[in-house]
C-alpha cells in the first residue's frame, strides 16, 4: 500500500505464531495463527460486549469462510473456546513476504491502547488490513497522521452471542458494505487513492502442443514379423528342393 511509505510512524510487530496442526491445509485457507501480544490492543469490527480492548494475552485469529472477495477476520480465546470479534477486512498488498507473522499497529498517545492496523501471514504478499467504524476511523487518522479504511454501514459494535456462522446476517451485510479511507484531514477518499492494487499478472498464451509419442515401443510385433518371414522362407525352400 501508498500507506506504507510512512511505516516509520507505526509500529510494526513480528510474531513467531505456531499453528496447532502443523501442515494441515485448513490451516493456509483460514490462516489459522496464535499470537501473544505483551500489552492491550484496541480492535475494530463486531465484538462481544466489554472486548473493544483486547487485554494482553494469547489469541487465535482465522479467516470466516465467508464465501466473498471481503475478508472476514474472527478472533478467538487461546482455546478456541470462544470468539471475541468478527471484524471486516480487504486485501492489502506488501512487496516481500515474510517468513513470520507481522501484526501492525497505529501509534497511539502515551497510555492509550495500539490500534490493529493489519496481519500478514506467513510466505504471503497479501494480508489483511482491517476497517473501522467511521467515527473511529476519523480519530485514529488524526492521531496517527494516516488514512484509516472505514466502512459506514450501520453494524452492531457489541454483540451479546458471538457469530459462528458465516451465513449470519452481520456477516452478509460485512461482504457487502462500502469501505472508503478517511485522511487525517478529515476527507473521505476512494480507496484507490491509498491502496495499491498489486501487480498485474500478464496474460501468457499458450501454444497448442502436439500429442508426442513414447520415445521408445515394444519390439515384439517386429521380431514376430522376421519369424514368420523366415518360417516362409524355410517352407519355400524345402518345397523347392523336393520338386529338384
Amino acid at each position: 500500500m501508498k500507506l506504507s511509505t510512512a511505516v516509520t510512524n507505526a509500529c510494526c510487530m513480528t510474531l513467531m505464531c505456531a499453528a496447532l496442526v502443523p501442515g494441515a491445509k485448513a490451516d493456509e485457507w483460514n490462516r489459522k495463527t496464535t499470537m501473544t501480544f505483551s500489552g492491550p490492543v484496541e480492535i475494530p469490527g463486531v465484538h462481544l460486549k466489554g472486548w473493544s480492548i483486547l487485554p494482553a494475552g494469547t489469541y487465535v485469529f482465522k479467516i470466516l469462510d465467508s464465501k466473498s472477495d471481503r475478508h472476514i477476520v474472527q478472533i478467538f480465546n487461546k482455546d478456541e473456546t470462544e470468539i471475541y470479534a468478527t471484524i471486516l477486512a480487504i486485501p492489502n498488498y506488501r512487496l516481500k513476504a515474510t517468513d513470520n507473522t507481522v501484526v501492525t499497529f497505529r501509534e497511539r498517545p502515551a497510555g492509550e491502547p495500539e490500534a490493529l492496523r493489519a496481519w500478514f501471514y506467513p510466505g504471503r504478499n497479501w494480508g489483511e488490513e482491517f476497517v473501522y467504524p467511521k467515527a473511529r476511523a476519523i480519530v485514529l487518522a488524526k492521531e496517527t497522521h494516516l488514512p484509516v479504511l472505514f466502512t459506514e454501514a450501520v453494524l452492531p459494535l457489541e454483540i451479546a452471542e458471538p457469530i459462528k456462522s458465516a451465513d449470519a446476517p452481520i456477516v452478509l451485510e460485512m461482504s457487502r458494505a462500502p469501505i472508503m479511507a478517511i485522511k487525517p484531514t478529515g476527507e473521505a477518499v476512494e480507496l484507490a487513492e491509498v491502496v495499491t492494487a498489486p501487480p498485474a499478472i500478464a496474460e501468457v498464451a499458450t501454444a497448442p502442443v502436439a500429442p508426442i509419442l513414447p520415445s521408445t515401443a515394444s519390439t515384439l510385433p517386429l521380431i514376430g514379423l522376421f519369424g514368420l518371414m523366415a518360417l516362409l522362407a524355410a517352407f519355400a525352400t524345402r518345397a523347392a528342393a523336393k520338386r529338384v
